[in-house]
């Protein structure tokens, strides 16, 4: 199959990155992160996290990133809303967009969101339901699609039937994560054609991991195949907390590079991407992980 000829990347650094750093970073310091990814032409930047600070002290003050964001015309800045008080929070920060987070194991769900497969799929339903009464456009992540670090390989049926209760739910796309990173190519391919069979592919988006440094090889296995979604993350900042040694998110500028060198169209400026990944690096007083930016070099 031909590579598609444009791909919409879902920026999730701000949140998913930020979230998953030890460190913490200031309003401000976020708020411009967004600003420059937005400049330089990402169109859909995930924003932040209405959960408890308690327990996520990264993601606190949600409210005072959205409410102090210049929100460009045709970018969405989606925030993750795990729950009912999450949501009642996106709404009263005027979010256009929330997003809720399951898992393919049960005991990464137990580990990370502290219920099952079953319970987190039942709390999530007035979630859904709630959001788009009022107008808001949800989008499911599932976790641990090609492995846990728990229970090793995961199923593709178990994969399959919580995509289809998301999309039930009322969920526009659904977002495959390797959070452990421990895909290849070839069962990348295999898993995104048994769940496009029954959901389609143009329901689904790919989110990899790169810690064993499959990342890249994976969204282009899984690009042949036709998606056309690809999260990623700037700097490739993050990483899962419950895999130890993991590292983050694939970069954005790593796979921007690639698509621009296939010819794929997505509208972002790599000279600003790498630009923001200096910027977000140098606030947490470290190198990016991106090999594409730290090639580059730094430019004022």
């Amino acid at each position: 199959m031909s590579l598609p000829a444009k791909v919409k990347i879902v920026e999730v650094g701000p949140r998913d990155g930020l979230q998953n750093e030890k460190q913490t970073v200031s309003v401000s310091t976020r708020v411009e992160l967004i600003h420059k990814l937005a400049e330089a032409g990402v169109a859909v930047i995930e924003s932040g996290s209405f959960v408890s600070p308690k327990w996520v002290p990264q993601m606190a003050d949600c409210d005072k990133v959205m409410q102090q964001i210049e929100r460009k015309l045709n970018v969405s800045y989606p925030v993750l809303t795990p729950n009912m008080k999450g949501l009642e929070g996106a709404i009263e920060a005027k979010a256009e967009e929330v997003a809720i987070f399951g898992a393919a194991s049960e005991s990464f769900s137990k580990k990370n969101i502290n219920c099952s497969i079953d319970e987190s799929l039942e709390r999530f339903r007035p979630v859904c339901a709630s959001a788009l009464s009022n107008g808001i456009r949800v989008r499911g992540y599932i976790s641990c699609v090609l492995g846990c670090p728990y229970e090793g390989e995961v199923k593709p049926a178990s994969v399959i039937e919580i995509a289809e209760k998301l999309l039930q739910m009322g969920c526009y796309e659904i977002s495959l994560g390797d959070s452990i990173g421990v895909g290849t190519p070839e069962k990348a391919k295999s898993l995104l054609t048994a769940v496009a069979a029954k959901v389609g592919m143009n329901r689904l988006a790919i989110h990899f991991h790169d810690t064993y440094g499959q990342a890249l090889a994976n969204i282009y296995a899984c690009l042949e195949l036709g998606v056309s979604v690809v999260d990623s993350s700037i700097a490739g900042l993050g990483g899962c907390p419950y895999a130890p040694g993991a590292s983050g998110n694939v970069a954005t500028e790593d796979v921007i590079y690639m698509l621009d060198g296939l010819g794929i169209e997505t509208g972002i400026d790599l000279d600003k991407l790498i630009q923001t990944s200096w910027y977000i690096s140098e606030k947490l007083k470290r190198l990016p992980v991106s090999k594409v930016t730290l090639a580059a070099g730094k430019t004022e």
